[in-house]
Order: structure tokens, then sequence, then C-alpha cells
């Protein structure tokens, strides 16, 4: 991640997180756009975003800022709904089973895809092949963060703690979880998975000692991070990120763990081809706008705007990689560390 200005929050004073809460208690965005007599889209319905996480959480700010772009371009009123459970698998279920017209869509979280598989019995986690992929959209890095009173500065610091260490993950399957059971086993931590359902619990949990450490996404603990309420031990990206240029990568701390968060917009399977076609050019709009690109910048997300089959590739690529590295060290996803 590269851009230099500063970040300005998931929630922007506030405001951000109580308005993804309204929103989400009346039923999700309201639509800017307003079609005349089924010009618009493939017809005036509206379009059901779906997410499979909390209200006010990264994936659902996300698709809210998309929401409002595409109802804008498209001129039809796109809702964001709220399906949250199983990391998401709950909302693709629902996505799987909706008509396949453009009218239903998710935005996708790549973990589902290529790190859930790996937590859950075979056949149990949803199978990208049995939906359309419409565009990626960006992905967001981790950080490894403590409470000051902790003690704890470094990975090193952990391994000398004299006691097992207690780790929070956004869930069971997640990139929170694996990103800490592949650091904690190469540096030889034993440590123990207390899986919470999102950021914001797994947040809150570190902030009051109840865990040890916790692996976060940049974008939900920089607040913290900046107030000097947490403390940043390493980040999970490929490179050290520049709003956080004195905590290195784990990478350079010596260990193997690259591990990021993605995001696709996904249809149900056999939506027609023209009616993808159509959303990827409105979503394509979307990222060019200034607003989402100034919400891009204020919360840490890198653009990773690449069409359908690139994304299919590219967790299908990761499933592979990932399954082989949690084979080599022979991590258990599905229980503790």
């Amino acid at each position: 991640m590269t851009t230099d200005n500063r970040a300005r929050r998931w929630a922007t004073a506030g405001t951000g997180l109580a308005l993804a809460l309204s929103l989400a208690a009346c039923g999700g965005n309201v639509g800017g756009g307003t079609a005349a007599e089924g010009e618009e889209f493939p017809g005036d319905d509206p379009i059901t975003v779906l997410v499979g996480q909390d209200p006010g959480g990264s994936t659902d700010l996300i698709a809210r800022a998309l929401a409002d772009e595409v109802s804008d371009d498209l001129g039809v009123p796109v809702t964001v709904e709220n399906r949250p459970g199983a990391n998401g698998a709950l909302a693709a279920q629902e996505l799987a089973g909706a008509e396949p017209d453009g009218h239903t869509l998710m935005v996708y979280n790549g973990s589902l895809a290529y790190i859930t598989p790996l937590a859950v019995a075979e056949g149990e986690a949803p199978d990208i092949a049995d939906y359309e992929i419409v565009t990626g959209i960006s992905q967001d890095d981790y950080v490894l963060v403590t409470a000051p009173s902790s003690g704890f500065t470094t990975v090193e610091d952990l391994a000398n703690a004299g006691r097992p260490i207690t780790f929070g993950t956004t869930g069971v399957g997640t990139g929170s979880q694996l990103s800490q059971e592949l650091l904690f086993n190469q540096a030889g931590i034993e440590a123990t998975a207390v899986p919470f359902d999102g950021g914001s619990p797994t947040l809150t949990a570190v902030l009051g000692g109840q865990v040890d450490v916790g692996s976060i996404q940049l974008g939900e603990a920089i607040e913290q991070i900046e107030a000097g309420e947490l403390t940043p031990i390493v980040t999970f990206a490929e490179e050290r990120v520049s709003y956080l240029p004195d905590t290195p990568t784990a990478i350079e701390a010596g260990y193997d763990v690259p591990v990021q968060q993605s995001r696709a917009v996904f249809a149900p399977k056999g939506t027609p081809e023209d009616v993808i076609e159509t959303l990827q050019a409105s979503f394509q709009t979307a990222f060019g706008s200034e607003a989402y690109q100034q919400f891009n910048q204020d919360n840490q997300l890198t653009p990773n705007e690449i069409d359908g089959e690139e994304v299919r590739q590219a967790w299908t690529s990761n499933l592979d990689r990932y399954r082989s590295v949690v084979e080599q060290y022979s991590i258990d996803l599905g229980g503790d560390s």
C-alpha cells in the first residue's frame, strides 16, 4: 500500500459507522437512482448487495460506498443487506439461490474462497465455481496488534513470554486466523486461538486485554494505533505499509506470512453475460469516481479492480498455496493451535 495520504478512518469523526448502522436498520442504502419506464439496467427493480458481515465493518462500508456510485450510474436503487455468519457463507448460500438476473449481488470476501475451505470439512465451504464473478474490488492488509499494557512490542517478546499466548481472530477460516497460525507456528510460539465474529469484537477483546494479541485489518485498527491505544507488532503485508512506516512486516521479522484480505463482487451462476458486462462497466465507473478513490485512500485499501476471471484464477491459486503451507506446518484451522 503506497498512498501517502493520512487515514481518515473507517468512520470519519464517528459519522460513517453511525450512518452504516442506521442504514442497516432501515434495510440498506437509500438508492439515489430512479429508473424511468424500465430504461435503466435490465428493468427498474432495485439491486440488493448482500454482505456476509455485520454493519460497520470494512466489507460493509466498502459495499455501501460502491452502492452509492452504482445506483447513480445505473439509475436504480441499490440496497445493502447484511447477512452475517460463518465468515460470509450464509450470505453466499442466499446468493446461490437468488434469481440470476443481476438484481442480487454480494461483496464476497476472498478468505471465504481460499481459507475457509481449509478450516471445514470438504464440501462445506461455498465453491466459487458456483458463482459468476463480476469484478475484483480491493485488498486489505492485516496487522498484529496488542494493548500497550501487555508489554509486547516484537514477535520475540511473544516468544519469550514464558507462557502460552492467546490470540483473537475475526473468525474460523479467516485471514486473521491463518496469519497468526502461520506466524506462531514458524516462531515456535505456543498459542491458542480465540475466534470472534468479525473485526470489531476482536478489536474490543485486544483493547480490553481479553486476548494477548489479534490480527485485524489495518483500516479497522489504524485509529486506535495512532491514538496509542494499540501497539502494532508486525503487519502481514508483503512490503512495509506507508501508514505504519516504523512497523516491520512479518517477512522482515523472518517469517513467511504474506496474508491479505481481498474482495470481489459475485452474482448468481447463470446471470446473463450482457448483464454481467453492464454491471462490470458500472463498477468500473464507480471505481473511477473521486469519492470512491478518496474512500480507498482514507481506509488504506489497495485497489484490485481486475476482471472476474482474473479473480477466479488468483483465488484458486491462493487456495492451493495456503493448502500447501497449512499442510507443511500441520496447522488445524478448525481447532486450537
